[in-house]
């Protein structure tokens, strides 16, 4: 088996696991299909990540040994720290300035 076909293997599994995990969650409740949007979001980026980076076939192979392989990287990206609020307070500042310097060139603009 090739590395493309190991690959297209663990995403197919990871789909077919992200289509249960979705078909679940839009028989709940609005309140909580909203406490898990956070968590199918990252399954969703999970997925994506199979095919956007390479993985070894050793870690393919190893990643279809689950049952679960999308949940169970979800639990372990879940356990680790990220600069996610960092990169929002980033571009939140980011965005607030570039404002504030679009209104002092307006108002530099009409001064003349």
């Amino acid at each position: 088996m090739t590395s493309a076909d190991l690959t297209t293997r663990l995403y197919k599994r990871m789909q077919a696991e992200q289509e249960k995990y979705r078909a679940w969650l839009l028989g709940q409740p609005p309140d909580k299909i909203l406490e898990h949007a956070g968590e199918y979001s990252v399954r969703e980026d999970i997925i994506t990540n199979v095919y956007m980076e390479e993985l070894t076939d050793a870690q393919v192979k190893a990643l279809l040994k689950s049952r679960t392989p999308l949940a169970d990287v979800y639990k372990e990206w879940n356990k680790t720290e990220t600069n996610h609020m960092d990169d929002v307070w980033c571009v939140l500042a980011a965005r607030a300035d570039a404002v504030i310097q679009a209104e002092k060139e307006k108002g530099q603009r009409e001064g003349r």
